[in-house]
C-alpha cells in the first residue's frame, strides 16, 4: 500500500499541470479552483489501482479530471441557479486581467464545457484523435468544433482585447 500511496503522489506531481489547467479553465475563483483540484485528485486516487496502462497516464488523468469537473458542474448547476458569463459580465472581468495569457483564460472560461475541454486539450498539444478519444466523439467532430471554437476565441479575444486596451 506505501508503495502505491508513493507512485500515485509522484503521479501526481508530475501531471499537477494538467489538472490546474483544467481548473483554471472551469472556475474563475480560486477557492473554486482549489475545491475542483481536491475534488479531482480525491477521484484520481479512488480510481488510481484501475488504470491499466492501456493509454499514457496523461490521458487518462485528463479524463479523469474533465469527468470530474463536467459532474461537479452539473451538480452544481441543480443545485444553485446560475447565470451563463453575459458579455457585461465578461467586459467587467476583463479590466483585473494583467495581461494577455490571464485574459485568454477568462475568454476560455466563457464557452461551452465541451468547448473549453476541447480548447484545454489543443492547448496541451493534444492532437484532434487523441481529443476525440478522451472525450468520446469523433474525430471529424472534434475539428469542425475546433474550427468553430478558434473563430469564437479570436473574435472575442480580439474584442476584449481592445475594450481592455481602451480602460
Amino acid at each position: 500500500m506505501e508503495f502505491q500511496k508513493r507512485k500515485f503522489i509522484q503521479t501526481l506531481d508530475a501531471h499537477r499541470g494538467i489538472i490546474k489547467s483544467l481548473c483554471k479553465a472551469y472556475y474563475a475563483s480560486q477557492d473554486d479552483q482549489k475545491d475542483a483540484f481536491q475534488d479531482i485528485v480525491l477521484q484520481l486516487w479512488k480510481s488510481f489501482e484501475t488504470f491499466r496502462g492501456s493509454s499514457e497516464i496523461s490521458t487518462w488523468i485528463y479524463s479523469v479530471s474533465l469527468n470530474t469537473l463536467l459532474s461537479k458542474i452539473r451538480k452544481e448547476k441543480r443545485t444553485i441557479a446560475t447565470e451563463s458569463i453575459g458579455a457585461y459580465e465578461l467586459s467587467f472581468s476583463t479590466a483585473m486581467a494583467d495581461n494577455d495569457m490571464e485574459l485568454l483564460h477568462m475568454v476560455i472560461q466563457s464557452l461551452k464545457d465541451v468547448d473549453k475541454a476541447i480548447v484545454i486539450l489543443y492547448l496541451e498539444g493534444y492532437k484532434n484523435k487523441e481529443i476525440s478519444r478522451i472525450l468520446n466523439f469523433t474525430p471529424t467532430n472534434i475539428s469542425t468544433r475546433l474550427n468553430r471554437v478558434r473563430a469564437e476565441l479570436k473574435a472575442k479575444f480580439k474584442s476584449q482585447h481592445y475594450e481592455f486596451k481602451q480602460s
